[in-house]
């Protein structure tokens, strides 16, 4: 049966409607970063650039690195929009657009995502890279998809009671990255733990300006909660969205993790710049691997 035109929407170009990508235009392997302006200071140093396009936020160039072809593209902030990228990155390699029909050989494709996040651990430093192990969906935006195969009721059901998870918020759920993309990137320098994903940056992470948060000592809960020797190392807004996605959808995903602050002992990153560089160096040499 084919997709209908006002759920597979398409540009009069004939390319998918928010990315304005056609399928020729992208690489099976993928880095996403969130800021548009960081696609650049990763193709320059590509060996050649074949195609950019940008839309909104969504900013995408595919070129050649070490001889292997890659993609970037800028997702923005928040699970929201991820939802966008992956959905329509997976259409332009599973659906056929022509016949708006799914293809019945399904293509697997690699997504990096390279971001900046705090750290909620005090052994874990500014300046320092962390591969996400797993992420908790604390935004609930995966609800919306049918998530039973690739959730973990018993380490959820175990935050939810370490912090009284208020029933009238979505419930927390638990994904694992793609072990083999994350043997691809790891090494001795590499910190490992749970990345939590929040749905907004104030009072989703805890943060109070003039609004008081729902639970005051969220933030010391989340900290604190172990589960067989497996902690919460950070805090971002994307991973849990990215992880939950690929792996209903079939993809490779990891997100590597420049830690620009420490708010366990609220330090932060004297270049923080400098941190994300040499992660994107360290990435990209891996990938080209």
């Amino acid at each position: 049966m084919s997709i209908q035109q006002s759920e597979l929407i398409l540009n009069p170009d004939g390319s998918i409607y928010h990315l304005n990508l056609k399928p020729e235009n992208i690489a099976n392997d993928i880095i996403f970063v969130g800021d548009q302006d960081r696609v650049d200071k990763i193709t320059d140093r590509f060996d050649s650039v074949e195609f950019t396009t940008q839309k909104r936020e969504f900013k995408t160039s595919t070129g050649i690195y070490k001889g292997k072809r890659l993609s970037v593209i800028s997702t923005g902030i928040g699970p929201d929009n991820i939802d966008i990228v992956l959905n329509e990155l997976d259409a332009l390699v599973n659906i056929d657009l022509k016949t708006r029909q799914s293809k019945k050989e399904l293509t697997a494709l690699n997504i990096v995502r390279i971001g900046t996040s705090g750290s909620l651990q005090k052994d874990i430093p500014v300046d320092s890279f962390l591969m996400s192990s797993h992420a908790l969906d604390l935004n609930g935006m995966l609800h919306s998809y049918q998530i039973e195969e690739i959730s973990n009721e018993e380490i959820e059901n175990a935050f939810v009671k370490h912090t009284n998870w208020s029933t009238k918020k979505s419930n927390p759920i638990l994904i694992e990255n793609s072990s083999e993309l994350a043997q691809k990137l790891d090494s001795e320098k590499i910190f490992k733990g749970i990345t939590a994903t929040a749905g907004g940056f104030y009072g989703p992470q805890g943060r109070v300006l003039r609004l008081p948060l729902q639970d005051a000592d969220i933030n010391n809960k989340i900290d604190s909660f172990n589960f067989n020797g497996n902690r919460i190392t950070n805090l971002e807004m994307e991973t849990s969205a990215i992880y939950g996605l690929s792996k209903l959808l079939g993809h490779n995903a990891v997100s590597m993790n420049a830690i620009i602050a420490n708010r366990a002992n609220g330090t932060f990153s004297e270049d923080y710049q400098k941190v994300v560089e040499d992660l994107i160096e360290y990435s990209l040499n891996k990938l080209a691997e």
